[in-house]
């Protein structure tokens, strides 16, 4: 059993790479995203406060991407509803402030979760690369122990090759484990600050409703 330590901790180091590819892959690809988005909300942002009136911001909300313009896209579809009657049902139930908070609500709960999307995988890479790491450190012990009962010596020649395995999986662990956690804390921030802004977003959007009596004009 001992005899296959190289290849059980090569697989170990191998696991924690494909580990760490796929946390920069995830770490390169939200970067991205957020900068997108930032972009797309801000731009939308704009244009939609220089709009005349309801009509002007639900064609620029039509044209537009992003976080902001979907869920306006969303309150605008809710408002039309609203107006000409819509379908019967629980989702439709209640005055129009209930009906359009819902669908305000919901979408912002949609794009919340699109934000979350790979926050998991980096929080568990974080949380588990460490003892990924560990198990190639305990096997690489132990089959530095082995060797010491084999031969009788606890010489550096002896123990020097497991031991170095073992210590290069730790590191590997650690080095993995660092930037998934990193990455991890500062995109659950960065998403938190993003609901923030769409449910600011839809209260004003509620508020412009309220007071256009829930018509587009």
């Amino acid at each position: 059993m001992f005899g296959s330590t190289s290849a059980i901790v090569n697989g170990t180091l191998w696991l924690l790479v494909a580990f760490s590819v796929l946390t920069w892959t995830l770490i390169v690809m939200k970067g991205w995203l957020q900068f997108t988005l930032s972009r797309q909300n801000g731009a939308f942002r704009e244009t939609f406060w220089n709009a005349k009136g309801l009509q002007e911001a639900e064609r620029v909300a039509s044209q537009a991407d992003g976080p902001l313009a979907r869920l306006c896209q969303a309150g605008f579809a809710a408002v039309r509803d609203i107006h000409k009657g819509g379908e019967q049902n629980l989702q439709h139930s209640g005055d129009q402030q209930d009906i359009l908070e819902r669908c305000l609500r919901n979408q912002v709960q949609k794009e919340q979760h699109r934000l979350e999307s790979g926050l998991m995988v980096l929080a568990s890479i974080g949380s588990t690369a460490p003892f990924v790491g560990l198990f190639g450190t305990v096997w690489g012990i132990m089959h530095a122990l082995t060797e010491i009962s084999k031969t009788g010596s606890a010489g550096l020649d002896v123990v020097a090759g497991p031991i170095g395995e073992a210590l290069i999986a730790t590191a590997f662990g650690i080095a993995t484990a660092i930037p998934a956690v990193l990455a991890y804390n500062y995109g659950l921030r960065r998403m938190r600050l993003y609901v923030a802004e769409m449910e600011e977003f839809a209260t004003d959007f509620l508020h412009l409703a309220m007071k256009a009596g829930f018509k587009v004009v």
